[in-house]
């Protein structure tokens, strides 16, 4: 019996790599050679820092997607989750007095909480994760207005804005604080007991609960810790601007799922890997960094960027299609 338990969930591991992974990392590879031949400051050591900190920040929101994915869910609540809690850190130093690092702490906690409460729900009431957690950024974005009242809260302390700004070996903090987390997200989803019932969990939920994986606890835990990802990238969005603006998360929404899907995980879950969409971020990235670096409108780039979410989950369920016909 054991055996028979055991067959299944590494099978869905194995997967997790395959060959998708391979495939984004030389489409990545191509895209970066022809963004050098079109621009000549695309390698520059400046903007290859730029890349860097931009894919830190939707990158961790990412890593938190793609996770979800994995389990056949998803939660759009992320970007209003991350907002909210860098507007609630503002206040809490701003206002409140409390030490940066408390608050910092505080905030995590609160994000943590936000994705239980989704995950509960989701569990409890046997909703769609899609439908309840429109609602939700719905909810944390109200509260950030109501707490705001849509005007940026400013003086953050500068003792934090190393998290933000600062460097380590001419890498941006950010960036190194995202590549900790993906080790660790990938450690969780592909070496532990707790990811192979991830990929059991997306991959046919009635058989998971067969062989008597806790369906639930899995469902909750992976949205608590999506919602602490959250609030991570919200702290050190505040802590690179040096206010908390309440628009921060705005653009967190569509081009994380994008790109998990452009790395290989579908919207259907059970395969796919955090590292393989922390790719498909990268090639999302260099794509939107060249075009600022032609001079291209901005009107243009919204287009550009709306059009890669379009067409990456346009192709995710042309291929589910095509190989459920197969």
């Amino acid at each position: 019996m054991d055996t028979q338990r055991r067959n299944p969930l590494h099978s869905l591991v194995a997967a997790a790599g395959g060959n998708s992974l391979s495939s984004v990392i030389a489409v990545l590879f191509v895209i970066v050679g022809l963004s050098a031949l079109m621009s000549d400051n695309f390698l520059s050591s400046y903007n290859m820092v730029i890349i860097a900190r931009a894919l830190a920040f939707i990158g961790i929101i990412t890593i938190a997607q793609s996770m979800l994915m994995i389990l056949g869910e998803l939660d759009l609540s992320l970007g209003a989750i991350g907002g909210f809690c860098g507007v609630v850190g503002g206040i809490l130093m701003v206002r409140v007095g409390l030490p940066p690092w408390i608050a910092f702490i505080a905030c995590l906690a609160i994000g943590a909480a936000f994705g239980a409460i989704n995950g509960l729900l989701v569990t409890l009431l046997n909703l769609h994760s899609l439908v309840l957690t429109i609602g939700m950024a719905g909810v944390y974005g109200g509260l950030n207005l109501v707490l705001t009242k849509g005007v940026a809260i400013t003086g953050i302390p500068t003792s934090i804005g190393f998290l933000g700004s600062g460097t380590i070996f001419g890498l941006p903090m950010p960036f190194l604080i995202m590549l900790a987390f993906l080790i660790l997200a990938c450690f969780l989803t592909l070496k532990t007991p707790f990811g192979r019932y991830m990929y059991a969990v997306g991959s046919n939920t009635p058989a998971a609960r067969m062989l008597g994986i806790p369906v639930d606890k899995v469902r909750i835990g992976v949205f608590t810790f999506a919602g602490f990802l959250a609030a991570l990238a919200g702290m050190l969005m505040v802590a690179r601007l040096g206010s908390a603006q309440p628009s921060i998360g705005d653009s967190w929404v569509l081009a994380p799922i994008a790109a998990s899907v452009i790395g290989g995980v579908p919207t259907t879950g059970g395969i796919g890997s955090p590292l393989g969409a922390i790719f498909g971020a990268a090639i999302i990235g260099v794509i939107e960094n060249l075009i600022v670096l032609l001079g291209v409108s901005p009107y243009w780039q919204t287009m550009v960027s709306g059009a890669i979410v379009v067409i990456a989950i346009s192709l995710d369920s042309i291929s589910r299609r095509y190989f459920k016909r197969a």
